[in-house]
């Protein structure tokens, strides 16, 4: 870099519960070589042993990043951690870290250099990431979209692009521009996506800066029976909700075209729809909004009936799925 003065930068380090992995992801952010750097930590209400380890790694440090400890009284989610998080924080540039990834030493100063390249334009910066088991093995690299290639939401709502949060930075400014982050959102990062897309300011740095461990919200598993497909149907309805409903607020604000509402307004409506499937009694009922949501796909909605009423139907499909997936693994 020049001799420009550097640009004071946050590392946010979201954690909850995670007492085993906090450690690896406090020394990635200590480890970083840019200078005017300010680490916020902020612990949301965890019940381990997550705090005493985040004190114990921070016990006796001298070195030249700024540390800042939050300990949240209360569990606020994803978006509700990060949104006060974020207002108690300094950078101009902002990264998001979790309490069980690790920063590779020169993330900070990579994603600088490159933005401070791109003049300050771009307002989320989204990096490749090393796929690192639960021991550590590094198993691979995770490659996100092209996000320079969207420069609109309508590119946007044609083809959603692959993205983590774990690798992402981006400017304080877009963040106030919308307002924060909604409390009950999950997905942070395709909502941070989305804003920045519809400014035309999202870009991608193709080269891996964090490794990103598996587990947790991000840990994939073999769909072998119908309970497995009800649980990823159900489990994030509302943070879902929240997020689809802030990015039709955000897509008005930036008088997105009426193909991208129509998109996004559909998405939340399938949501919509599978929780009062779920939550019906009898079959009549379902049977009724499936008619009520007749502006929805009739496969989509015979399926989700399926899965809602009769998921015994689905044994024999998911009894030859366990047959292929066993015989695979035997090869």
């Amino acid at each position: 870099m020049s001799n420009t003065p550097l640009p004071p930068v946050t590392v946010l380090l979201l954690c909850y519960n995670q007492q085993d992995t906090i450690s690896e992801a406090i020394a990635g952010a200590l480890a970083q070589d840019y200078t005017n750097l300010e680490i916020v930590i902020s612990d949301d209400a965890s019940k381990d042993g997550t705090v005493e380890q985040i004190k114990a790694c921070l016990d006796g440090y001298t070195g030249p990043h700024r540390i800042k400890l939050l300990c949240n009284q209360e569990n606020l989610g994803i978006g509700g951690n990060i949104d006060q998080a974020v207002r108690q924080s300094s950078g101009e540039l902002i990264f998001i870290a979790g309490g069980d990834d690790v920063s590779l030493p020169a993330r900070v100063s990579t994603v600088v250099e490159f933005w401070l390249a791109h003049e300050r334009k771009p307002d989320l910066i989204g990096a490749y990431l090393f796929d690192m088991d639960q021991s550590g093995r590094i198993q691979g690299t995770i490659r996100i979209g092209q996000l320079e290639k969207y420069r609109s939401l309508d590119d946007w709502s044609r083809s959603p692009p692959h993205v983590i949060g774990a690798a992402q930075a981006w400017t304080r400014r877009l963040f106030d521009r919308f307002g924060g982050m909604p409390k009950g959102a999950v997905g942070e990062d395709m909502v941070m996506a989305f804003r920045a897309i519809g400014l035309a300011t999202a870009i991608t740095l193709p080269v891996p800066l964090v490794n990103y461990r598996r587990g947790g919200l991000t840990s994939k598993q073999k769909v072998l029976d119908a309970a497995t497909v009800i649980k990823g149907l159900t489990r994030k309805i509302n943070s879902t909700k929240t997020e689809l409903r802030c990015m039709l607020d955000n897509a008005r604000e930036l008088g997105a075209s009426p193909a991208t509402l129509a998109v996004l307004d559909e998405k939340l409506k399938k949501e919509l729809f599978i929780e009062s499937m779920f939550a019906s009694k009898g079959l009549g009922r379902k049977i009724g909004l499936c008619l009520e949501y007749s502006m929805l796909p009739a496969d989509f909605r015979l399926r989700i009936l399926t899965y809602a009423a009769a998921p015994w139907l689905l044994a024999p499909f998911f009894f030859l799925k366990r047959l292929r997936y066993r015989s695979a693994i035997r090869r």
